[in-house]
């Protein structure tokens, strides 16, 4: 696939904020902040709309049906067991290696009031997708106001009993690319617990309290002064890759988390009706793979924050619920409010 045979769409609102995206994955390949005369580009990547193609699957991508990991990449439901497709180790993880981060979805331009621009992505997943039941239907609305608020409005259905945790997945750097790594911005997450995991990244089941923790950023916290906690969580992934409890009702609209870096004085606001937040560090990128800029993507270069139920939730019973029936709507809103 040639550069030309990709469209690029394009968010724009009246403060030059310009959020790129592609069909592909619904991955979302730009987020432009005015600077001065020019921009800062402030999502982790590549170049080009082909390089997010043939690269990490992630970069900004639609994951599901099942974002995160599945145990064993197995459930059940009503009594009847499920094996999907393992892609890290035993488990399944974003869905599978076939999951929505590697689809084609349909976009289209669409008007919403309060909002200057907008498109609705629209992707149909058939009974069997990477083993889940259940014809579903999925629809995901970016949208960008004046007032720097991107929405993300997620809505599903299905004809069978299935399990659904949608997310966006971008990474995040708010020197702009290539202007360093993450350890300057200051991390405040909006949750008093986290659900601690074993050594395959599969929660307990368990909730953990961050208080008197190097877990704890209910107030702003330097990313580079605890990736390299001695605190066991941290410690045994030399970074964060966490599900935070948000501090809100189940599917209340509230505030999850914020990241700001002082010297660009930029910041993003992320709001959710999401029960948590998984923040990763980027700890996996090797030095290898190319960026953008031409540059290598190196660890702890952009921290994803993705607003999701919990990880493995639908084996987990004291875990939020993820069941959809088919008498029942999938609907979860994620905003990424940018301020600078």
């Amino acid at each position: 696939m040639e550069k030309s045979d990709i469209t690029s769409y394009k968010l724009n609102n009246a403060n030059g904020v310009v959020i790129e995206f592609i069909a592909k994955g619904g991955k979302i390949t730009s987020i432009k902040i005015p600077e001065n005369e020019t921009f800062a580009d402030i999502i982790v990547g590549y170049d080009t709309p082909v390089e997010f193609i043939n690269g990490d699957d992630y970069f900004g991508a639609i994951c599901g049906r099942v974002a995160n990991r599945i145990a064993n990449s197995e459930f059940s439901i009503h009594g009847i067991p499920y094996r999907l497709k393992a892609n890290e180790g035993k488990n399944q993880l974003h869905g599978g290696s076939n999951g929505f981060q590697v689809k084609e979805w349909k976009v289209k331009s669409i008007t919403i009031n309060g909002y200057v621009s907008a498109y609705e992505l629209y992707l149909f997943s058939p009974d069997g997708d990477e083993n889940y039941p259940g014809n579903l239907n999925v629809s995901v609305i970016y949208a960008l106001n004046n007032n720097n608020e991107f929405l993300i409005d997620i809505k599903a259905t299905t004809d069978k009993a299935t399990v659904v945790n949608l997310t966006s997945h971008p990474y995040f750097n708010l020197n702009g690319i290539n202007k360093g790594k993450i350890f300057n911005h200051y991390l405040q997450v909006n949750a008093t617990s986290f659900t601690p995991v074993n050594e395959e990244s599969i929660p307990t089941g368990d909730f953990s309290k961050v208080k008197g923790t190097d877990m704890d950023f209910t107030k702003p916290t330097r990313i580079g002064d605890i990736i390299s906690s001695d605190y066991r969580p941290i410690k045994a992934l030399q970074g964060l890759d966490h599900n935070f409890v948000i501090n809100k009702k189940d599917k209340e609209y509230g505030l999850a988390c914020k990241l700001k870096e002082p010297k660009s004085g930029r910041s993003i606001e992320v709001y959710t009706t999401q029960p948590g937040v998984q923040v990763y560090t980027g700890m996996h990128f090797d030095d290898i793979e190319i960026g953008k800029g031409g540059l290598p993507l190196q660890p702890y270069c952009g921290v994803a924050i993705e607003a999701q139920n919990f990880p493995n939730a639908v084996n987990q019973p004291n875990f939020p619920n993820c069941i959809l029936l088919p008498d029942e709507k999938y609907h979860e809103e994620i905003v990424y409010k940018f301020n600078f």
